[in-house]
């Protein structure tokens, strides 16, 4: 079976996309192969990362070009030359057109820190504790035109508990984005996730 060649978009610190790295490095990404980072923030500290990691770094600021279209288009022409085959999201804070969207539907995943489609966008672990609920999570799903409105790969139940502040609820969240992330990469790496409409089913690992 053939390699898929993966980027991962990210904005900020990067703690996804380091632990995506090490699961590739202990054989958990199955067939998946992290061949690039792409970031909106050169100086953000997983530029640093990458680095060390040995991984290419495309690094770009979107106020560089003339529009939201020209900066994506400069980014699937690099995609296209390293024949990335899965994009996964890992913080990238960036509403995507249509212009990447297109020639990779399907092909982009990202993981939110709630259970989907409650508590989307922005600040979603303080929503959920501002709101009162009892459970949250993690949700993997795939990306289209809205905000975090793609269907659902996979889901991650987290109980909130008596006087969880914002920092240990999202402790507890980033661990579980570390184990289920890297699972559903290596899934959609050795083709067992099948999207049909909004519904998603993902097949068993090959014994």
């Amino acid at each position: 079976m053939r390699s898929t060649r993966i980027a991962v978009f990210a904005s900020g610190q990067g703690s996804n996309f380091s632990a995506l790295v090490a699961a590739q490095r202990q054989g958990q990404l199955g067939e998946g192969q992290i061949e690039l980072l792409v970031s909106d923030r050169p100086e953000a500290p997983v530029a640093q990362r990458a680095e060390e990691a040995g991984i290419a770094a495309m690094l770009l600021r979107p106020k560089d070009f003339a529009s939201r279209e020209e900066y994506e288009a400069a980014i699937v022409a690099e995609l296209q030359r390293r024949e990335i085959g899965l994009i996964v999201l890992a913080g990238y804070m960036r509403l995507i057109t249509p212009v990447l969207l297109t020639p990779y539907a399907g092909r982009i995943i990202n993981v939110h820190p709630s259970l989907l489609p409650a508590f989307a966008g922005k600040d979603a672990i303080g929503q959920a504790l501002d709101y009162g609920v009892k459970l949250t999570g993690v949700t993997v799903h795939f990306v289209d035109g809205g905000m975090d409105t793609g269907p659902v790969i996979a889901q991650r139940a987290i109980t909130i508990e008596p006087g969880d502040t914002a920092d240990t609820l999202a402790a507890r969240i980033h661990r579980v984005e570390h184990e289920l992330y890297p699972e559903v990469v290596r899934a959609f790496a050795e083709g067992r996730v099948e999207l049909q409409g909004r519904q998603v089913r993902v097949r068993g690992a090959e014994k």
